[in-house]
């Protein structure tokens, strides 16, 4: 006789599509290879752990191709398989590539900083962090549900307070480690908060059910509903480094080896976006006169301190590379918010948020070529000063040209044909969604932008002082320079390939 117990338990079974969460599955599995090789290997062939995972993320950003066809859904409800937690459509794929290609360039970088780092950092936890973190990164844009979203979120984002602090005896490196994770802890206690108040308010986690539930919740409840719905748009705005939550970058740069400021300005980034996105389109669409003004609001400033505080960053000040860099990626961050605040006034929201994902892609390029270079010139000059650049192109021309076509691309000037056209496509989402003064405000910051991009640009060219150092550049330093110049240069020459494919279909 079969137990009552029984027919519960098989109702509560889901099937699972392995194709479909393949991609953050693998990263996460070559982690935990990569852990347990750490206590067989010998010293002196750590470099292994390396190509491991250099090989384990090329494999888990092929395995998006599969997913191509169309899309696919997996841990459905039993009672209705269009309730979903993970689903593998057009916006997760890019997002994905996005996560995973930019780690494997994160990864190329690391081979080289890790050779150079004489033991301050441990191959093996270096290696299971960094992948650790991109398949919670890669998992966060498939949730569609918000308990499995914080969970990406924080899987995204534990690793990555202890690869900030992971070099032994380094002040700089434990402060910033300190500053980036109590700034975390707090956006997540916050949005922990707000969803428990959607929660109570909806009864339910899944994004598209909320969506439905969330508009007719009762009167007495009302109140909790906005409440969690401000406290959840703080808590990503947290993660975004929107401003005024924004004061961890600077230092946290700084302090982080170069490879996980790299990681941390475009990954970091795509993580808090895509999760600001889920949360506004998807779930909360009804509360858009709620969160469309806010994030305007948050875009204008974030871009205005963060153009601001790159402009006056000192040529001659130690870090001031990294810190320019730092600044502008808060700058750029306000960029990627207007076509999200756009969604809320717009009648087709998914246009608006395909420029948001179209200028992440072109910045996530561009960006990651820029901590490239820099991270070549660092290898030589531990300071990183942008003083250290002037002369770059007689004793690096190639090295020299790409950093001038990253800046210029950032700027959004020729031959950056790909940062001009990210720039106007966000311009189009303000205009056409009516908000004239949002577009005045992002027109002023570009114009305060090209004057430290421009003027570290030419620093490049400038004659040396002394002789030229010339730059050796290694295999992996080699390789991640080369993915992204090529991938801006052919970006720069069709860009509208980016938005066709972010316009269509997204969700």
């Amino acid at each position: 006789m079969s137990s009552p117990a029984q027919p519960l338990a098989a109702s509560l079974v889901q099937s699972v599509d392995w194709l479909a969460i393949a991609p953050p599955a693998i990263a996460a599995v070559v982690g935990l290879v990569v852990l347990v090789a750490d206590l067989f290997v010998a010293e002196h062939r750590k470099t292994l752990l390396g190509w491991t995972s250099v090989a384990g993320l090329a494999v888990a950003t092929l395995m998006l191709l599969p997913l191509l066809d169309g899309d696919r859904s997996t841990f459905c409800l039993t009672g209705d398989a269009t309730v979903c937690s993970y689903t593998a459509d057009r916006f997760t794929l890019v997002i994905q590539f996005l996560v995973l290609g930019g780690a494997l360039l994160t990864a190329l970088l690391s081979v080289t900083a890790l050779k150079d780092g004489r033991k301050e950092l441990p191959e093996g936890e270096y290696w299971f962090l960094l992948l650790s973190s991109a398949a919670g990164a890669a998992l966060l844009p498939a949730s569609r549900d918000l308990a499995t979203l914080i969970v990406a979120l924080e899987v995204a984002s534990l690793p990555a307070f202890a690869l900030v602090g992971l070099k032994y005896g380094d002040r700089k490196s434990s402060e910033a480690a300190l500053k980036f994770f109590l700034s975390s802890v707090t956006a997540t206690a916050v949005s922990l908060m707000g969803i428990s108040f959607v929660y109570a308010s909806t009864g339910t986690l899944y994004l598209t059910q909320v969506a439905d539930r969330i508009q007719n919740v009762d009167g007495q409840l009302h109140t909790l509903a906005q409440t969690g719905v401000v406290l959840t748009l703080v808590g990503f705005a947290f993660k975004t480094a929107a401003v005024p939550f924004h004061f961890w970058v600077p230092d946290t740069y700084v302090g982080a080896p170069l490879p996980i400021a790299a990681y941390l300005s475009v990954i970091g980034k795509a993580v808090g976006f895509s999760g600001l996105i889920l949360v506004t389109v998807v779930a909360l669409p009804s509360y858009a006169d709620l969160w469309g003004p806010a994030l305007a609001v948050l875009a204008a400033l974030t871009m205005t301190v963060g153009n601001v505080g790159a402009l006056r960053q000192q040529a001659t000040r130690a870090y001031s590379a990294v810190r320019l860099l730092a600044w502008s990626s808060v700058g750029q961050a306000g960029y990627l918010l207007v076509p999200i605040a756009a969604a809320a006034y717009s009648g087709d929201a998914e246009k608006s948020v395909g420029s948001t994902v179209a200028y992440a892609l072109m910045y996530g390029a561009v960006n990651l070529g820029a901590f490239a270079v820099a991270a070549l010139v660092g290898r030589t000059k531990s300071l990183n000063r942008v003083a250290d650049y002037r002369g770059l192109y007689a004793s690096s021309p190639l090295s020299a040209l790409l950093l001038a076509f990253f800046l210029l691309c950032l700027a959004g000037l020729p031959p950056g044909i790909i940062g001009l056209f990210a720039k106007v496509t966000v311009f189009a989402a303000a205009v056409d969604a009516g908000l004239g003064w949002l577009a005045v405000i992002m027109a002023v910051n570009v114009v305060i932008a090209l004057f430290y991009y421009l003027q570290w640009t030419t620093l490049l060219f400038r004659a040396p002082e002394g002789e030229p150092e010339k730059h050796r550049v290694p295999a992996p330093l080699t390789a991640a320079i080369a993915l992204t110049g090529v991938l801006g240069i052919v970006l720069s020459g069709a860009p509208q390939l980016v938005l066709r494919f972010t316009e269509t279909a997204l969700f």
